[in-house]
């Protein structure tokens, strides 16, 4: 049976303000929660980015949730401190957090002031810093030179079992490429077809472990007013690779999306008044096989969202299932 998960999404709420959503989630029946891990926003509108590590762990602590956070090794976070930061969680809570890596985005990375290296770079050193997180996840003493380095590091406080490691991936060859080493698989709502395509090329290669699906929606009583929130708050999020990677501030974003039209921003973002259409879509995305699904409202306001699919949607969804 597919698992219902809330997003915490750092880039619109205050720590705070998203510590006390979480605990309203598994209130309301919410049974997991996944964080996202940026430096900067999409849209000044959005205007938060709280540092995701030291909030997983107030997170876990407030909450029984499972939690997991997708996150970019290499540039900003060196791979030890990644490795690091696993093991702490993992050890403290263990069985209760993963972590999903990808190659990264530019408006977080360009901060160390290094070059922004391009895709097939970010993908060869996304597969260095995945084996130099597992070896030290294994308590080994790692030396490493390559597109990153590391000097006789080891994680001295770890768990038992290493939490999941997932592979994030939005496109077909690289929901492949991740089957190499993933524990998993997360990817973002697409159309059913395209992620019925990107499993298949998982499972095809070898991937292994669960299937994760975070869905970004937009929900109000008022047609108009989920239009409303999805338009002001999520058009800088509706542009495909190299764009989403390669745009490097939250300025140059809002730049862009100035006129994004509501009809492009449906294209990223489950737009309706309507619980019972979202409880439908919801349904569609657990048909193709994911174990988890965790739902993001791109509002900055939770409690109504929360309130409501806790009461009518994930009800509905878990008695069809």
């Amino acid at each position: 049976m597919t698992a219902y998960g809330w997003h915490a999404s750092h880039e619109q709420i205050p720590p705070t303000a998203l510590l006390a959503a979480a605990r309203r989630a598994e209130q309301a029946g919410f049974e997991a929660a996944m964080s996202s891990d940026h430096f900067s926003p999409w849209s000044a509108r959005q205007g938060q980015s709280a540092f995701a590590w030291s909030w997983l762990g107030a997170a876990l602590q407030a909450t029984s949730l499972p939690f997991g956070v997708v996150t970019a090794p290499g540039q900003r976070y060196h791979p030890a401190i990644v490795a690091q930061a696993i093991g702490t969680l993992g050890a403290m809570y263990p069985g209760r957090f993963w972590a999903a890596l990808g190659t990264g985005e530019a408006c977080n990375e360009h901060i160390t002031g290094d070059r922004w290296p391009r895709k097939t770079v970010r993908n060869a050193r996304l597969r260095e810093c995945v084996d130099v997180i597992r070896a030290l996840l294994r308590g080994e003493e790692v030396s490493h030179d390559g597109l990153v380095r590391v000097d006789r590091a080891r994680v001295w406080t770890r768990p038992e079992e290493p939490p999941p490691l997932l592979g994030a991936a939005v496109s077909v060859p690289t929901a492949r490429r991740c089957a190499e080493w993933a524990d998993g698989l997360i990817t973002v709502n697409a159309p059913p077809a395209h992620l019925r395509a990107m499993i298949d090329a998982y499972r095809d290669a070898g991937g292994r472990g669960r299937l994760h699906l975070q869905v970004h929606l937009s929900w109000a009583p008022d047609e108009e007013a989920a239009e409303t929130i999805a338009l002001e708050q999520w058009r800088s999020n509706v542009f495909p690779p190299p764009a989403c990677s390669d745009i490097d501030t939250a300025a140059t974003f809002d730049a862009v999306s100035e006129y994004v039209p509501i009809e492009q921003v449906r294209g990223s973002v489950q737009i309706s008044s309507d619980l019972g259409r979202h409880t439908a879509w919801l349904a569609q995305f657990a048909e193709l096989g994911f174990d988890e699904i965790a739902l993001h409202h791109v509002g900055q306001e939770q409690d109504a969202f929360i309130g409501a699919f806790g009461s009518k949607v994930l009800p509905q969804l878990r008695a069809a299932a």
